[in-house]
C-alpha cells in the first residue's frame, strides 16, 4: 500500500509499538510521535514506542500535558492529516482532536462498547469473559466513545493469564489497523455508531486491588489472580505466616466442602486453597514475603497447626 496521508501517533506499550510499525508499513508518513516517559514505579516490560520511533529517526516528544498551547502548535505545525492513538494515556481534547482533517481514530483493547475505560483486558479476566477483542474508533472528547471503525475478535481460555490475553489484543489491534487502513486512507470506510447503553466503562486498578477475599467463589478467585498474575502486580492477602502472594492457579475438579473456612494446605503434595464457596484451587506459584513458596516449605512451615494448614 502506498500513500502520501500524514498521521501524528500517540502511542505507547506493546498495541502502540506494533500499530505504529503498521503504519509505517503501510506507507503513511509519521512526522511526530507523541509518547510517555517511563514511570519508574511500573515494571517496563513491554515493548517503547519511543525506541522504535527514533531508530526510524521520527521526531518524539513526551509531554506532561498534551493539550498545552505549545503542544497544540507543535503538532497542528506537523501538518496531519490524521491522528492515531494506540495506548496513550491522556485524554484529549476537543481543540486537540479538531487538528487532523480527516479524523482522530483510537485503538482500544476490548470489544466496544464493552470494557470502555482503563485496562480492559484485565477487567475482562477478572469478570471470566470468554472473549475479548481491539476496537478501531473514532475519537470524541468523551472515552472510547466514537463511531467505530472495524474491531478483531480473541479468545480467553479459562486459564490464561492478563498478560496472555493482551498478547493476543496486541496481534487482534495490528489485524484490525491493518484491515481498516485502506478505507480510512482511501475515505470509503462506513462507521457504526456505538450503542453505550448496552456497554460498560471502568476506570483504572491499583495494586491494592488484587487483595484476594478468600470468601469469595474459586471461580472469582481464580479469575483475580489470573488478571493481575506477573508482569502484574500480582494477587495476594495477608496470613499468619506473613503476606501471601498467589501467582499462579487451577480449579481443583472435586466435590466442594461446603461450609468449611477458607483454608490453604497440602494436599497430595501440592499447595491448596479452599475458597468460600468449598471449592478449591491447586496454587502452582506462589511467594511468602517475596520469597517462593513451595509446598514443602509450606509444610514445614506449619508443622504442628491444627490440619497442618492455616486460615485464610
Amino acid at each position: 500500500m502506498s500513500t502520501s496521508s500524514r498521521a501524528i501517533v500517540f502511542a505507547y506499550h506493546n498495541v502502540g509499538a506494533r500499530c505504529l510499525l503498521t503504519l509505517l508499513d503501510a506507507g503513511v508518513t509519521v512526522p511526530l510521535v507523541v509518547t510517555h516517559e517511563d514511570d519508574p514505579r511500573e515494571n517496563i516490560w513491554f515493548q517503547r514506542v519511543a525506541d522504535i520511533a527514533r531508530e526510524r529517526g521520527i521526531p518524539v516528544i513526551t509531554p506532561e500535558d498534551v493539550n498545552a498551547p505549545e503542544v497544540l502548535a507543535r503538532i497542528a505545525e506537523a501538518g496531519p492529516d490524521f491522528f492515531f492513538s494506540f495506548y496513550f494515556r491522556q485524554m484529549m481534547k476537543a481543540p486537540l482532536l479538531a487538528i487532523p482533517p480527516r479524523g482522530a481514530f483510537n485503538m482500544h483493547g476490548s470489544l466496544l462498547p464493552k470494557y470502555r475505560g482503563r485496562v480492559p483486558v484485565n477487567w475482562a479476566v477478572i469478570h471470566g469473559e470468554h472473549e475479548t477483542g481491539a476496537s478501531l474508533h473514532e475519537m470524541v472528547e468523551k472515552p472510547d466513545a466514537g463511531r467505530l471503525v472495524d474491531q478483531q475478535a480473541v479468545p480467553i481460555l479459562g486459564d490464561d493469564t492478563a498478560f496472555e490475553v493482551f498478547n493476543k489484543v496486541t496481534v487482534a489491534a495490528e489485524i484490525c489497523l491493518h484491515r481498516a487502513l485502506p478505507g480510512l486512507l482511501a475515505g470509503t470506510t462506513e462507521f457504526q455508531a456505538q450503542d453505550l447503553a448496552n456497554g460498560s466503562y471502568f476506570g483504572g486498578r491499583k495494586p491494592e486491588d488484587g487483595r484476594i477475599d478468600w470468601r469469595n467463589m474459586a471461580q472469582s478467585v481464580h479469575n483475580l489472580v489470573r488478571a493481575v498474575a506477573p508482569p502484574y502486580p500480582g494477587a495476594f492477602s495477608d496470613t499468619d505466616l506473613g503476606r501471601l502472594k498467589v501467582l499462579r492457579t487451577l480449579l481443583v475438579d472435586a466435590p466442594a466442602e461446603v461450609g468449611q473456612p477458607p483454608a490453604l494446605t497440602v494436599e497430595a503434595g501440592q499447595l491448596t486453597a479452599r475458597c468460600g464457596d468449598g471449592r478449591k484451587l491447586r496454587v502452582l506459584a506462589a511467594e511468602l514475603d517475596d520469597t517462593p513458596l513451595t509446598a514443602e516449605r509450606f509444610s514445614a512451615l506449619v508443622t504442628g497447626k491444627e490440619h497442618n494448614s492455616i486460615l485464610l
